[in-house]
């Protein structure tokens, strides 16, 4: 039994099919990536499997239950956290308030909370900055608390969508090393990105799709050299 799998999971909205029969495994401790150009459907998977969107045919099955028709927070209680393209932190609240309110995903007691988000701000590099307002943090530093949020909710799997976008180098190669750390603590990820040296250095394995279907799959350099894919992204010569 896989740690997470798709089973022909399909998404429309109305004449539209944005994910179109997909099936694909994801074994524990793994990166897995999740590529294809802008509008082929990655965001769309990311909302089927977290419930922010009703399915509509196929199955989304999480160490052997089916996610389907189930509530974004039992989601989230059940291990699967995200982030975010577009990240939002509460702006009003300091950094350490923002992870404390992911923190209450496992917890009513404020101290055992605040215990949490010290422990993961900490983890990620963020503990100077605890008292800091969210909305007074650079975008280096949104994304990086978007991640702290999400690993507050203890998750098993992890859903991370483009944390790379808008970073300068350096922070694009402290996010790599940020992420490598959240899969050595056991957590494994599904990662959706549009900077290929950054995917394909840290995945295990990658699908591309495009159009919601897939259309390459394999090892990165299997995917990377696949002629589908290189015309998904290029096109035709």
């Amino acid at each position: 039994m896989s740690f997470f799998e798709t089973k022909h999971l399909t998404k429309s909205f109305g004449g539209l099919i944005a994910v179109n029969d997909l099936s694909f495994q994801v074994e524990k401790g793994e990166i897995f990536g999740l590529i294809g150009p802008n509008g082929s459907g990655k965001t769309t998977v990311f909302n089927l499997i977290t419930g922010f969107y009703p399915i509509t045919s196929g199955d989304v099955v999480y160490r052997g239950e089916r996610l389907n028709g189930i509530p974004t927070w039992k989601i989230c209680k059940k291990g699967v956290g995200r982030t975010f393209q577009v990240v939002k932190p509460l702006r009003r609240m300091t950094v350490l308030e923002n992870v404390v309110t992911s923190a209450f995903n496992h917890t009513g007691d404020l101290q055992e909370a605040e215990r949490k988000a010290v422990e993961v701000l900490e983890f990620c590099d963020l503990i100077k900055k605890r008292d800091y307002p969210g909305k007074g943090l650079t975008i280096g530093d949104r994304k990086r608390l978007e991640i702290a949020r999400a690993l507050a909710t203890e998750p098993q799997l992890l859903l991370l969508d483009e944390t790379m976008a808008g970073l300068t180098p350096q922070e694009q190669a402290e996010g790599v090393e940020l992420i490598r750390k959240v899969r050595g603590s056991g957590i494994t990820i599904i990662i959706v990105e549009h900077i290929m040296h950054v995917i394909m250095n840290i995945c295990d394995r990658i699908l591309c799709i495009n159009y919601g279907q897939e259309i390459a799959s394999g090892f990165p350099s299997e995917v990377a050299n696949n002629q589908a894919v290189i015309e998904a992204y290029l096109g035709k010569e």
